[in-house]
């Protein structure tokens, strides 16, 4: 086993650990590019290469037909205008000549239908543009019975002009009726505070609209700054890899570059943190030793006006949003980027900036200590599966887990709970091996080809870094990997896993496929980008796929996401869900110590009468999103006071009856409490004190006691 490990840490080690991925459950597509626009013969060029891709490579495959292109031109549209308050039903009858010719041109026939859509699409925009302003110039009568569609991608496009706007005025309607009722709210408590100057109804209104103009402002100003040709053509592009299953996307160069560094933890930047205001794109915070604090021009609230990428022209941020500039701001190792900034005394200046490696240790596995009674706990967070397969002294989470596990043994920790909730996966080689710190040698997970070949990947060494109380904690959004790591704990009766109903329910692997010519010899990274590719399902090693279905909590908690539909069973194109023969292995041998105490808490839960109350709580609320909401300003009241009502009680039901004591390790507590980054160490500490007053944790920490009282004779080995 040792000598795997050691070869995983070569560059060939590396390559093929880099091959085979669980991607995050969510990749957001930002529209931001400084590179120039592809030409027609290379968009041509990407579009054959990916169809040609899917259909040899992807792990269950559309057939790429006249059937496939009327779902991919309806999947385009819906990804240009996803509430259908762009288009008119006119302008899709106008695209219908290219409804089944799309499959034509994936297969080589010359590109027709984005150029043509984009262009009604620029236009429409336009109009838009026109017509919101034209709308929020007029006060709005909110005594009217009215209501809106809260849901617009349930409703067909607008047939004409005039019922586009309506469904528009009705949008803006509803939110200058929150703002308006938020300010009345806020005149009604400060009406006895001396010298307070009661603003007028009519006042408040306007102060509404201005704020619902602002906001709607900003969001199209982000359109058309950012939502370029290029732009407009990737979502085509990830329209055509959707169809194939929710995890097989296309990644531009600079969507490629921030999907690496989200997997290693690491960048090259320029060492500030940013943040967003009505100024536009500041600098929150720089930190101590990085480029930026070296130059000694720049500070924490200097606003960044453009970005330039060495000596190539400036690109305009104003109107970015922070992801958007976040992303070229970063680049390749060693490279120039200029930065024309606004300083808080107005002087505006250019200021240029070698890249270096930034470190994003936030984003690792962090642990603490929390003492319950005489006993101490040992609470880990690990946010992914990450590992940097580009570097050979990389962070990988399985080690990073295994150096908390060994502070925790230095402090006599009698239990340990591993936080996986809201971790959308990673790599399937950390997986493998964090499982192995839990079991004694054996099966962690099955992994199986388009063609059915199924192979076992499984856990060689012989022996475990920690053999004690074991809880993983997950929720809704907790997929892939995470669901192998919370599936095979589960399975081997090793561990208790604690949360909402059911994890996320992704079953499938993907691999990165790049297309063009390198970029740099340090990366591997392309110029056309590439595509994580689904090529595998994985199993649990009792056979049964997590795809659809999860991995279901042996004790389930209230949750504030349960009713929401967000879970992969709930995407048109996501993969059944399949079973396969159990791979042999054998139960954890001290797994009936823990399953009376299990049961115990089990059963506590399944009858607290404010988790029950919690419950119905949040199944109300989910419902008051759905459907139709009210434009008429006394219902909207009743409805809010309603909702404050269980809100303000569901807050008293969250809140933990006592704070836990949490404590980083004896080893980490400079970082918490004597970081040179006084920013990160605020940060830090903050996390102790979320941690601290975290029900779900607090309860995962009850439990984690009844296990340590069934065996009370535990001791590390």
């Amino acid at each position: 086993m040792e000598k795997f490990k050691a070869f995983m840490k070569t560059k060939k080690g590396i390559l093929l650990a880099g091959i085979v991925l669980f991607g995050a459950i969510f990749f957001a597509f930002n529209v931001s590019s400084s590179s120039p626009e592809l030409q027609p013969s290379q968009r041509q060029k990407l579009l054959a290469t990916v169809g040609a891709l899917l259909e040899a490579q992807h792990y269950s495959p559309k057939v790429i037909d006249d059937a496939f292109s009327k779902k991919l031109f309806s999947a385009y549209l819906k990804a240009l205008d996803p509430e259908n308050t762009l288009f008119l039903q006119s302008d899709i009858a106008g695209f219908k000549k290219f409804e089944t010719s799309l499959d034509d041109e994936i297969k080589g026939a010359p590109i027709a239908f984005v150029p043509a859509v984009s262009a009604v699409y620029t236009k429409r925009l336009q109009e838009t543009i026109v017509l919101y302003k034209e709308i929020l110039s007029s006060p709005f009568d909110f005594s009217a019975n009215d209501s809106v569609l809260l849901e617009n991608d349930k409703q067909n496009f607008a047939s004409t002009a005039a019922a586009r706007k309506e469904r528009w005025k009705k949008q803006l309607t509803y939110a200058a009726l929150e703002r308006y009722a938020d300010y009345l709210d806020q005149r009604e408590k400060n009406k006895d505070k001396k010298d307070n100057i009661a603003k007028p109804d009519s006042t408040l209104e306007r102060m509404a609209r201005e704020q619902v103009l602002k906001a709607t402002n900003k969001r199209f100003d982000r359109i058309q700054k950012t939502f370029n040709e290029d732009q407009r053509f990737t979502t085509y592009i990830n329209a055509i890899t959707g169809l194939m299953d929710p995890h097989t996307d296309y990644f531009p160069p600079i969507e490629k570059r921030a999907f690496d560094e989200g997997m290693s933890g690491r960048f090259y930047g320029i060492g500030a943190q940013l943040g967003e205001d009505e100024n536009g794109i500041k600098i929150a915070s720089v930190q101590p030793g990085g480029a930026a604090w070296k130059s000694r021009e720049i500070d924490a609230n200097d606003v960044i006006l453009k970005v330039a990428q060495g000596s190539a022209e400036p690109v305009d941020v104003v109107g970015y949003a922070t992801e958007d500039a976040v992303k070229i701001i970063r680049g390749n190792k060693g490279t120039e980027v200029r930065l024309t900034i606004k300083k808080t005394n107005g002087i505006v200046k250019v200021v240029s900036l070698i890249r270096e490696e930034i470190v994003l240790d936030e984003t690792f596995a962090r642990s603490a200590i929390v003492t319950e009674g005489t006993d101490k706990i040992g609470y880990i967070y690990l946010p992914e599966f990450y590992a940097d397969y580009e570097r050979e002294d990389g962070n990988r989470c399985s080690e990073d887990i295994a150096k908390e596990i060994v502070k925790f043994k230095a402090e006599n920790v009698k239990g340990i709970v591993i936080d996986l909730r809201n971790n959308g996966g990673g790599s399937l080689y950390e997986v493998v091996q964090m499982v192995g710190l839990f079991i004694n040698q054996g099966p962690v997970v099955q992994v199986r080809d388009r063609e059915g070949k199924s192979n076992i990947l499984s856990d060689r060494q012989s022996g475990t870094l920690y053999d004690g109380p074991l809880a993983v904690m997950v929720n809704e959004f907790s997929a892939s990997a995470s669901e192998i790591f919370a599936g095979a704990i589960q399975d081997y009766k090793r561990g208790v896993v604690i949360g909402s109903t059911s994890t996320y329910g992704k079953g499938t692997v993907q691999r990165t496929v790049p297309f063009g010519n390198p970029i740099d010899q340090f990366s591997g990274r392309t110029d056309m980008g590439a595509v994580k590719l689904t090529f595998q399902m994985f199993y649990r090693v009792n056979g049964a796929s997590t795809q659809l279905r999860g991995v279901e909590s042996d004790i389930v908690l209230p949750d504030s996401y349960e009713y929401l539909k967000i879970r992969e069973k709930d995407n048109e194109s996501a993969l059944p869900f399949h079973k396969i023969a159990t791979a042999p292995y054998f139960l954890w041998s001290q797994s009936a110590v823990y399953e009376s105490a299990i049961a115990a808490e089990k059963e506590r839960v399944l009858k607290d009468a404010n988790f029950s109350t919690l419950k119905n709580n949040l199944a109300w609320i989910a419902s008051t999103s759905e459907g139709y909401a009210t434009l008429n300003l006394s219902n909207y009241q009743a409805l809010q006071t309603k909702i404050k009502k269980v809100v303000e009680q569901n807050s008293v039901l969250l809140k933990v009856a006592k704070p836990l004591v949490v404590k980083p390790v004896a080893v980490d507590n400079n970082k918490f409490y004597n970081n040179p980054d006084k920013s990160k160490g605020e940060r830090y500490k903050a996390w102790l004190s979320a941690v601290a007053s975290d029900m779900p944790i607090s309860e995962t920490v009850k439990v984690m006691n009844k296990m340590i009282l069934a065996k009370s004779s535990f001791v590390f080995k």
